[in-house]
């Protein structure tokens, strides 16, 4: 059997990964200020590492449509927007319009305004509300826990072959892998349970941040 050669995160380490991926653009600075200004919910903005890495991701796939379920203040959002290819658009669903001056402010001061557009209201409805003919080349769900499953099997016919479909907090702080979680974490749990019985897709779970689950949508056969 290998060695075991996964390590705990502490603050010193953490603090240490956080340097080594591209430093915040100012607009990015600011919307971190911004949001930790709110108080207790900052804490669902995903960390400027994670960020860096949607970047990663959109550029490495050429995304041209991205679907994104939660925006809160926009850090993913922005994140995603500035990985998306020329002409390509990130469409963002929240069902709530509470931070979205404090996101538009953000995208506008990061120049990916245009890239992005915002659908508000349930993401059930909202997500109907796309073009018939949209191929989408990848997806991030942070949103509701409870809405994860329902929200994966609505955007599994709008990726492509080949496409990826992100999922944050799929640890959420451990309780996925508990054995009689409750609530939220109980979500989690049976929605990694789903993801790893679709054989639509090929998944990994990873430790960034809460965990990041990525998945690839097969070709057909």
């Amino acid at each position: 059997m290998c060695a075991d050669k996964r390590i705990g995160l502490n603050a010193i380490l953490a603090d240490y990964v956080l340097s080594q991926a591209e430093p915040p653009l100012r607009a990015q600075r600011e919307l971190i200020e911004a949001t930790a200004a709110l108080g207790g919910v900052a804490e669902m903005q995903i960390p400027h590492e994670q960020a860096v890495f949607l970047t990663l991701l959109a550029q490495s796939i050429g995304a041209q449509a991205i679907v994104e379920i939660g925006t809160f203040t926009g850090y993913s959002t922005l994140a995603l927007a500035r990985g998306v290819a020329t002409g390509g658009v990130v469409h963002t669903h929240d069902i709530s319009d509470e931070w979205s001056d404090i996101a538009t402010r953000a995208w506008a001061h990061a120049g990916v305004l245009d890239r992005i557009q915002q659908h508000l209201g349930p993401a059930a409805k909202t997500l109907l509300d796309l073009p018939q003919d949209i191929e989408v080349d990848l997806a991030f769900i942070d949103a509701d826990k409870p809405g994860y499953i329902d929200y994966w099997e609505l955007l599994m016919p709008l990726i492509r072959p080949g496409g990826l479909i992100l999922a944050d907090n799929v640890l959420y702080e451990g309780a996925a892998a508990e054995d009689a979680p409750t609530g939220n974490g109980l979500a989690i749990k049976q929605f990694n349970t789903h993801v790893r019985a679709d054989d639509r897709v090929e998944s990994v779970l990873l430790p960034i941040a809460d965990g990041l689950t990525i998945a690839r949508k097969q070709y057909k056969s």
